[in-house]
């Protein structure tokens, strides 16, 4: 696309929108080095690359994106046999976990691979090299300094730094103590100079201070002088360095030729960590604007359906309904100055700009896109400065431009065509310039305030005449583009309004043709219809919504009745087989006892059946006791019931519909499941569904009220570890309401006890599913980053 395109329609602006929404160099360079394509073939894959980067936020959350940086120069070090710093060396490891983090919420959800085949591509290429990234993190702890731990060497060379330092300070302060040296000391402290350890002595008893000198103040009234007695000392300790710097330079050249080993892998990671950042930043965009994947058309036609140009503000644009290519190839747009024609054209070339280069649009579903080889744009915006320096020279200068290089598949976008001379001739121009990209069947969006052209695309089938729609009740433009209704002026409504008399109105009338007046009459008749089908329109449309959305809730309501009732009646059936089987096997046992009897004498034979008779009778009065309780009484029995009463059945205890009135006796008939039965009034009790419903409610909006104020943050600096703790957990368990999957808990360094006691607490934490330090640009060991279960 032409680089003058891309700059009147404000494209660059959206490239600035979308860099904001990357995390890192990389991902933002391929936000600003977007540009349209033209094979419709790429434009489908860059759609449907934000499409599901989309779907995947919205199923589960933010992508972990974290630290990524650009490492080429890292690498090619590393290659060549250089030493990397510990700088280079902590981006290398930030952008390793954040590789294995962003891996692990790419590919642990179900189906992943199958929803998410681009990006489940990107994700098999990320490499998670988790020994390297472990031993730079046991290795560096800044930008500046290796680890202690990075080797036992360097631990040991430390810990007699540290003493040696310890004895050249007692050393120096035995002497700045003393009696004998007081007098000659500027100051009694120990400072250094030139890496050597140093008293501050007046320079006029330097000689009496045997020792070496290595710098004196500004003024020359002190000098730094080294005693013989740390000399040695010093020395040591100047030696002690050189073997510290030596292990840290032999500690980085592994860790150097570890990445050297791994660079292939890492730079492919950095690629595909830029390229993931780029997609996902064009996901956020997409959510942010609510914009929606079009669809493609190669038929160079199109259909915005409630497109909103991206760069106004959400509650001021209005919506437009555009089409172009089908029954005709150019739309004539008329209308009043600040009446939204120049934005409805910026807002179809921006909006088709921004979908060749595989960005969703801000429009409603069932938009179309066609995708041109190229969008030709002369706009002057009346509200930028530049309109100032426009005149009719320098636009046609672009419009010869223009007709000189399109083709059959451009776009065309003229504003105020044939404007800045006279009427007439400029009208005649611009008519002139419409036939040449009519005859040569170009798609062409073109505005204009010409009367004349409001007939001339009347009497042309391939061109289409549009307005924008103004209220003349308060003299203020709605916006709203009118298309097949030509735009009336208005101009002697808007003067009556504003006070000026009908007899000057009248006499202006008089200067204008007849034609001219039938025709505004005409185009105010078919507004005026225009209006009344609308709001019948409207009206069948809100009616037909109505019938839907109780259509749908019948629905919904007869599929959970049946639901309902075939859960009750197996419920039903598995309560009956476990009673007869319990029958069955009391009889059967019964049965046996009774051929037992045969054996004994006939008195006893009486009695043993006469207590086996008992024994059934009590058996089958029990089996009777579980399917009913004829019996059953409520003390919260309603005084009356209606038929459709929604009630709980004591005798069974299961919920049923009134089918029938109670007679006098209190009796009626109730519908449980597919079983009809008869019950008094005293066996009942009504259930409110509204107040049940009303307390799920309620439960459900504080559960989500208290959700939404969770930050994805704590800081329990200057807490002690009990207190801490408490807030801690208490700050868990709201995350986990609210579904959060990382959050960091700020505890800061200071001597470790806080941080020890806390990670020692997360161990066993029924919410941690996993912790660990944060990245080095995000507290680092003063904060730990919890992954929740």
């Amino acid at each position: 696309m032409k680089e003058r395109t891309l700059r009147v329609l404000e494209y660059t602006k959206i490239m600035t929108m979308l860099s904001g929404k990357a995390t890192s160099t990389l991902g933002k360079t391929l936000c600003e080095t977007l540009k349209p394509e033209k094979a419709i073939d790429s434009i489908r894959e860059m759609q449907n690359e934000t499409s599901e980067a989309v779907d995947m936020m919205i199923q589960f959350g933010t992508p972990p994106i974290g630290p990524i940086y650009n490492q080429e120069n890292s690498l090619k070090m590393a290659r060549i046999g250089g030493v990397l710093s510990p700088k280079q060396l902590m981006e290398i490891g930030d952008s390793l976990r954040t590789a294995r983090v962003l891996k692990k919420y790419m590919t642990t959800h179900a189906n992943y691979a199958e929803k998410y085949s681009i990006l489940s591509n990107y994700g098999s290429s990320l490499h998670v090299l988790s020994e390297l990234e472990k031993e730079i993190e046991r290795c560096i702890v800044s930008e500046t300094e290796v680890s202690d731990h990075a080797s036992p060497e360097l631990k040991r060379i430390r810990r007699t730094i540290e003493s040696k330092n310890a004895s050249i300070r007692s050393k120096l302060e035995s002497m700045i103590t003393s009696a004998t040296y007081q007098k000659y000391l500027q100051d009694t402290l120990v400072t250094i100079r030139q890496d050597r350890f140093v008293i501050p002595v007046k320079s006029e008893h330097k000689n009496q201070v045997k020792g070496l000198v290595h710098d004196q103040s500004a003024k020359g009234s002190t000098v730094y002088i080294e005693p013989i007695a740390v000399v040695e000392l010093n020395n040591e300790l100047r030696n002690l360095k050189l073997d510290e710097a030596k292990e840290i330079e032999r500690i980085l050249r592994v860790l150097t030729g570890f990445v050297a080993d791994n660079a292939v892998n890492l730079e492919l990671n950095m690629r595909t960590l830029g390229q993931l950042d780029f997609i996902f930043a064009k996901g956020k965009l997409s959510l942010e604007m609510k914009a929606v994947k079009p669809e493609l058309s190669n038929k160079l036609s199109f259909r915005i359906k409630n497109g909103r140009h991206p760069l106004l503000p959400k509650d001021e644009v209005v919506p437009s309904n555009v089409w172009l290519g089908d029954q005709f190839n150019t739309l004539l747009i008329t209308g009043p100055n600040t009446g939204g024609k120049t934005v409805t054209l910026k807002t179809v070339g921006l909006l088709t700009l921004m979908a060749q280069a595989g960005l969703h649009v801000p429009a409603d579903y069932g938009t179309e896109i066609a995708v041109f080889d190229q969008i030709f744009a002369d706009i002057g915006d009346e509200q930028s400065i530049e309109q100032s320096l426009s005149t009719f020279s320098s636009h046609m200068t672009n419009i010869v431009s223009i007709l000189k290089e399109i083709t059959p598949e451009s776009l065309v976008l003229f504003d105020e065509l044939g404007a800045g001379t006279d009427p007439t001739e400029g009208a005649a121009l611009a008519m002139a310039i419409l036939d040449e990209l009519g005859k040569r069947k170009i798609r062409t969006l073109a505005t204009t305030h010409y009367s004349e052209l409001k007939t001339y695309a009347i009497s042309n089938s391939w061109i289409e005449n549009a307005s924008v729609e103004f209220d003349v009740e308060s003299l203020s433009p709605t916006y709203k583009l009118l298309i097949g209704i030509p735009g009336k002026s208005n101009a002697f409504e808007i003067s009556r309004k504003l006070g000026l008399g009908n007899g000057l109105i009248e006499q202006a009338k008089a200067y204008v043709h007849q034609d001219n007046i039938e025709f505004e009459d005409i185009i105010a008749s078919i507004e005026k219809s225009r209006k009344i089908a609308e709001a019948e329109r409207n009206e069948a449309t809100r009616l037909k919504l109505e019938v839907e959305k109780l259509k749908s809730s019948l629905s919904d309501k007869e599929d959970k009745w049946l639901l309902k009732r075939d859960e009750m009646m197996r419920k039903a059936r598995e309560e009956a087989k476990d009673i007869l089987r319990n029958a069955k096997n009391e009889v059967d046992e019964i049965v046996k006892s009774m051929r037992e009897i045969k054996k004994t004498n006939a008195n006893d034979k009486n009695k043993e059946i006469e207590r086996m008779r008992k024994r059934l009778q009590d058996q089958l009065g029990n089996v009777a006791d579980q399917v009913i309780d004829a019996d059953a009484e409520s003390d919260m029995a309603p005084e009356n019931v209606i038929v459709g009463d929604s009630v709980r059945v004591l005798s069974i205890n299961q919920e049923g519909t009134v089918l029938t009135l109670p007679n006098e006796k209190g009796e009626l008939t109730v519908q449980v499941g597919l079983m009809k039965m008869g019950v008094n009034i005293k066996q009942l009790v009504l259930i409110s569904k509204k107040k049940k419903d009303a307390s799920v409610y309620n439960k459900l909006k504080q559960a989500r009220a208290s959700s939404m104020s969770i930050h994805p943050e704590i800081d329990v600096r200057g807490e002690n570890l009990e207190d801490a703790i408490l807030k801690v957990d208490k700050y868990l368990d709201d995350a986990a309401l609210s579904s959060l999957s990382h959050v960091r808990i700020i505890h800061g360094k200071g001597t470790g006890v806080l941080r020890k006691g806390l990670q020692d607490h997360f161990r066993g934490h029924p919410h941690v599913k996993h912790y660990e330090f944060a990245a080095y640009n995000e507290g680092g060991n003063g904060a730990t980053v919890i992954e929740l279960k």
